[in-house]
């Protein structure tokens, strides 16, 4: 089997690619898998270390500034836009795949389309509830279009659609919480996670700050935030606030979250951004969280994706219009302090969980190949 993937720009797009070669992989060991990645993108870095071959085209997204600056930038799209399409078209004919699998971002669109005019079945992965622009203008040429939730299917309504969910790494799925908690030294207090992804958010960081002063006050709360890259200002407004971590064995503060599948597991209430991928995760450990969208992401899918489970009483959600240290206290101590309340939102959540991800796609690359 040749399997050609597409997907860049964001880990949000690339993970999902890479855990579905990983899965085809598993399952056929003599598969050849190809990925086309954009010739600036992070997935030539992902993909290289994952240990797969990546070839490249260069496109970018339109801007929707009218800035002369903006309109420059979008006169080279138009221009990429054929030009990608060239070099797909060129790569593709000479990797010769039995499928085309795109995982959005800019770059699925010119290798799923000239694959699709070239006769090569392609299938497209949606992470998000509300579907990026890319893959809702590829759901018309692919065989199937998989998506993460439920609530994504009425965007696609003219397509042969799929619920698969997002893949799931395995040691999330595998991740025990009373091992963690004793992996981690925790005692019994409730244990609050927070971050706002491997670049920080700063309004997040703003409020958690006020969350992690008076815990450091009242040792009330364990917490462990992640605070980012770039972002060591954080460290200074927590001192400016009278917090001394060294003095603070409840809290662990970080830049960055290297072991998020014990740190996860051990958690009682996670705070966080809405990102597919995350959110996946956090349904899959059944945890309890309070949702703070990203309002600078396309088509605001952030909001949509955790409406997904707000809707379903699987999660708490604030918007960064209303988010202040006190909004995020006033919600966090609400909602620690009914245990009962806490455990059914988290039972929710658990029951959103498609933990099979991986074999429900391959499923469907066998399917679309007449290999079932």
């Amino acid at each position: 089997m040749k399997v050609l993937l597409a997907g860049g720009g964001t880990a949000g797009h690339i993970n999902p690619a890479l855990a579905i070669a990983g899965y085809i992989r598993k399952k056929q060991p003599d598969a050849e898998i190809l990925f086309i990645g954009n010739k600036t993108g992070m997935e030539q870095r992902l993909v290289k270390n994952a240990g797969y071959d990546i070839e490249s085209i260069t496109i970018s997204g339109f801007q929707r500034s009218l800035s002369p600056k903006s309109m420059v930038a979008n006169a080279k799209t138009v221009r990429r836009t054929f030009t990608s399409s060239a070099e797909a078209k060129k790569i593709i004919k000479k990797f010769a795949p039995d499928i085309c699998i795109g995982t959005g971002g800019y770059v699925s669109g010119p290798v799923v389309r000239t694959a699709a005019k070239l006769g090569v079945p392609c299938i497209i992965h949606e992470q998000n509830a509300y579907p990026g622009v890319t893959n809702k203008m590829l759901s018309k040429r692919v065989k199937k279009v998989m998506v993460a939730v439920e609530a994504a299917k009425k965007y696609f309504d003219k397509a042969d659609v799929v619920i698969t969910g997002n893949p799931v790494r395995g040691e999330i799925l595998a991740t025990d919480k009373a091992e963690s908690r004793k992996k981690l030294g925790l005692d019994q207090r409730p244990l609050i996670l927070s971050f706002g992804g491997s670049l920080g958010a700063r309004r997040v960081n703003e409020a958690a700050a006020e969350l992690i002063a008076r815990s450091a006050k009242d040792g009330r709360y364990l917490h462990i935030h992640a605070y980012g890259a770039k972002n060591d200002w954080f460290l200074e407004t927590l001192k400016e606030k009278g917090v001394e971590l060294s003095d603070c064995p409840n809290l662990d503060i970080r830049p960055y979250i290297d072991n998020m599948n014990e740190c996860m597991a051990a958690a009682d209430l996670v705070i966080c951004r809405a990102g597919a991928i995350t959110l996946s995760e956090i349904q899959a450990m059944g945890k309890p969280a309070i949702l703070i969208p990203s309002p600078n992401v396309a088509e605001n899918h952030q909001y949509h994706n955790a409406m997904a489970l707000v809707n379903k009483g699987a999660a708490e959600l604030i918007e960064e219009s209303d988010l202040s240290g006190d909004s995020l206290i006033e919600k966090v101590d609400s909602m620690l302090s009914d245990p009962e309340k806490l455990g059914k939102i988290g039972e929710n959540c658990k029951k959103m969980a498609i933990t099979d991800a991986n074999e429900r796609i391959y499923s469907v690359v066998k399917k679309v190949l007449n290999l079932v």
